[in-house]
């Protein structure tokens, strides 16, 4: 079956092939970031348009951040499609942003933390490096909790 996009795309889904694995990742990243930041956009849009629905600067604004978050998540899905197909096993840390990104006073179901301290507690949760958290390759490398002075890798 033969992938056709519903949005203009930089890049075919055969030339997303041609790409190394870190640079997929890195533009998911990059793409999720811009999400987040459309979309805490999109309800500030939101609520300006309740309080001036006549602004009509504001309902374009609103609409062509629509088309481009629709563009950003098809991107992100081709990316992820690649990545699945190159057998790298998909975690929580590719998985499309939220419609409804958390506030800084919302609270982690799972953690019980709030707003980007929650955030970043998943995204470390998620990551790891050969089965050990980035934290403990940090502290290795640093020599936290080690008497012995050296080179660590």
């Amino acid at each position: 079956m033969e992938f056709r996009p519903r949005y203009a795309q930089p890049f075919t889904l055969e030339e997303a092939r041609q790409l190394a694995v870190p640079i997929i990742t890195e533009e998911i990243t990059r793409l999720q970031n811009s999400l987040a930041h459309l979309q805490r956009t999109q309800q500030e849009l939101q609520e300006a348009l309740l309080a001036t629905p006549e602004d009509p600067d504001f309902a374009q604004a609103y609409e062509e951040n629509e088309a481009v978050i629709g563009i950003q998540k098809e991107r992100i899905s081709i990316l992820r499609m690649v990545l699945a197909e190159k057998g790298i096993p998909m975690s929580a840390h590719y998985d499309l942003p939220q419609s409804q990104p958390r506030g800084h006073g919302d609270q982690d179901q799972d953690t019980g933390q709030t707003g980007a301290r929650a955030g970043a507690h998943s995204v470390r949760e998620s990551i790891t490096t050969n089965g050990v958290h980035p934290t403990q390759v940090h502290e290795a490398a640093e020599g936290v909790g080690d008497v012995d002075e050296g080179v660590y890798l």
